[in-house]
């Protein structure tokens, strides 16, 4: 895979990048919004503006990253297609305990913090690594060799679906946790972390709220059992 990074001298903003930039951090940020918003509040679809239930269905615009609330009705018609404007979000959660990842190779990754997610892009057809920051989900510019030789041995990455759904990495403390997750899973944790933090380190309040989400995790997701990819 290979990984084109454009490096552009600091007094340089051409004003298309600058456009360009500003569109994709106002439709993160409208993302976490409706995360952060309260459960009960009304929404309708967004699709058909019919009234929508505390669960529902989401959909993913891809050319621009955001995600939008469907009812059953609208978001079926988006299941499986391919090169549409939107896509269906899955629902189910994956759990990867047999994954194969050495600190070594997650050090190669070169990410400043041990929770992050990767998702291959259609728009741009490569891998991206986000992590959860204060300021929002933020996208790792450094190159991602150690992709390639993750996915060579680790044979369940390749049922990921392409940007919906995203390999979900809980590396804090001692803890070793890899999923399957739909992408707005992902997007919520980003949410709740950007919603609690407060200060330097985050707060009690916001290690609360993440312990809480993986707990969750745990026990609503599915295993998925493969044997080992190393010889």
């Amino acid at each position: 895979m290979e990984v084109i990074v454009l490096v552009l001298p600091r007094s340089v903003k051409p004003a298309n990048l600058v456009l360009e930039k500003n569109l994709k951090q106002e439709n993160v940020f409208t993302t976490l919004r409706r995360f952060a918003q309260p459960r009960l509040a009304l929404r309708r679809c967004e699709l058909c503006s019919v009234s929508l239930a505390a669960e529902h269905r989401h959909l993913l615009e891809t050319s621009t990253g955001q995600v939008v609330c469907a009812c059953d009705s609208c978001g079926l018609r988006f299941q499986a297609v391919l090169d549409g404007r939107f896509k269906l979000i899955p629902r189910e959660v994956r759990s990867l305990p047999s994954i194969e990842l050495t600190d070594a190779e997650w050090e190669s990754l070169a990410l400043p913090i041990n929770l992050a997610f990767f998702f291959r892009s259609s728009p741009v057809n490569r891998i991206k690594a986000m992590y959860p920051s204060p300021a929002g989900a933020t996208e790792s510019l450094l190159p991602l060799k150690a992709w390639d030789t993750l996915a060579a041995t680790n044979a369940a990455l390749a049922s990921m679906e392409s940007d919906v759904e995203a390999l979900l990495v809980n590396r804090v403390g001692t803890t070793r946790e890899y999923y399957l997750a739909p992408i707005d899973v992902c997007f919520e944790l980003v949410g709740l972390i950007r919603v609690h933090w407060r200060g330097f380190a985050g707060g009690e309040a916001v290690w609360a709220e993440i312990d809480r989400f993986f707990t969750r995790l745990r026990s609503e997701s599915r295993p998925v059992l493969e044997a080992p990819g190393r010889e």
